[in-house]
């Protein structure tokens, strides 16, 4: 054979193995999944949780489904305008905060309301049941949701002590919600709006006097160097928490094979919600361990204290129900539903 020939043959297999090797890498990946959040690779939530998730789908499918993830809001945009992205597909999953876009998301806030939660795990599996029964077809219609959960206990971080309900008068705090807005204008304190991976430089730059965030997340936005002094609630109490959704274009999950669509369902749920929650709150100890080996100033408020800050937040449930009945929502109910709930699952722990 001549040299030439030989080398024509030679390429010929060689595209033909290259073609078979794509078809393999195709047949192999067959989904691609951006997943799209706005705190940085690092932190507790993509580290524990949404890596966790997408880990274990690519496991689970087999190769099939590659998660690529983008942290820090790295596909553009800003965290108030993730779920639109989720909705027309610039992401095909999100993770946010539901208040992020201000009274879009009515239900979900009754487990924003001041002192409402017990601990994450319980709430946020309360979260799921009242998401499938009152909120799938009317809060979340526009995408499919994977996960509903909340953090652990919110708490105050500020740079002067607050040590009883008068201390919270002429604060500046960030606020991540308009319910916890509210509640801080109750409080006596002023409320500024913004996202979380803010709260670093309001705080170095004295645009805030704090934050309410809970433990988790003070690591990572190096809060404790920032501000000497963290007011808790006690046991089982917390003075709010912050609604969470994970969620997927509806479109991106309707084109799954049966067989990739099963394997999305197998990690979505009541139990995703709690593992996301539970161990969201469980990167408190951590974080709090920073702050006590600085030396900063923990406050412990007592069970007397913590009475008066729940008397003083009773007006931010009635004007929430006042606000939900103008939407057509009866919000006493799910107040009741939502406490019903998460009693029924502190109980069960």
């Amino acid at each position: 054979m001549k040299l030439h020939a030989f080398r024509s043959l030679a390429l010929a297999g060689a595209i033909a193995a290259a073609g078979w090797l794509s078809t393999t890498a195709s047949f192999a990946q067959e989904v691609t999944l951006r997943l799209h959040q706005f705190l940085p690779a690092q932190a507790n939530v993509p580290k524990l949780v949404l890596d966790v998730w997408a880990d274990d789908v690519e496991e689970a499918s087999g190769g099939k489904i590659k998660v690529e993830r983008y942290p820090s809001m790295q596909l553009g945009g800003t965290p108030p305008q993730l779920i639109d992205q989720a909705i027309d597909g610039t992401a095909d999953v999100v993770w946010t905060v539901v208040g992020y876009t201000p009274g879009r998301f009515p239900r979900p806030e009754v487990f924003e309301l001041p002192f409402m939660m017990t601990n994450a795990d319980a709430t946020s599996r309360a979260y799921w049941d009242l998401f499938e029964k009152h909120m799938k077809d009317a809060d979340f219609k526009d995408v499919h949701v994977i996960g509903v959960w909340v953090h652990g206990p919110g708490m105050i971080h500020s740079n002067r002590p607050v040590e009883k309900l008068e201390d919270m008068k002429g604060l500046k705090l960030r606020a991540p919600t308009r319910v916890i807005t509210g509640l801080l204008g109750e409080l006596g304190s002023t409320a500024v709006g913004m996202p979380v991976p803010a709260v670093t430089e309001a705080l170095s730059k004295g645009v805030i006097d704090g934050a309410v965030i809970p433990w988790e997340v003070t690591a990572a936005l190096k809060v404790p160097e920032l501000v000497e002094n963290h007011t808790e609630f006690g046991e089982g109490k917390s003075l709010y928490t912050t609604a969470f959704v994970l969620a997927m274009n509806k479109a991106k999950y309707e084109s799954l094979s049966p067989e990739l669509k099963k394997v999305i369902d197998d990690h979505s749920g009541q139990d995703f919600s709690a593992f996301a929650g539970s161990t969201q709150a469980g990167a408190d100890v951590p974080s709090r361990k920073i702050a006590v080996d600085r030396g900063n100033n923990i406050i412990t408020l007592s069970p007397e204290e913590v009475a008066r800050w729940e008397a003083a937040a009773e007006p931010v449930y009635e004007n929430w129900v006042k606000e939900m009945e103008g939407k057509g929502i009866d919000g006493q109910a799910l107040i009741d539903e939502a406490r019903e709930l998460i009693a029924k699952y502190t109980d069960q722990q």
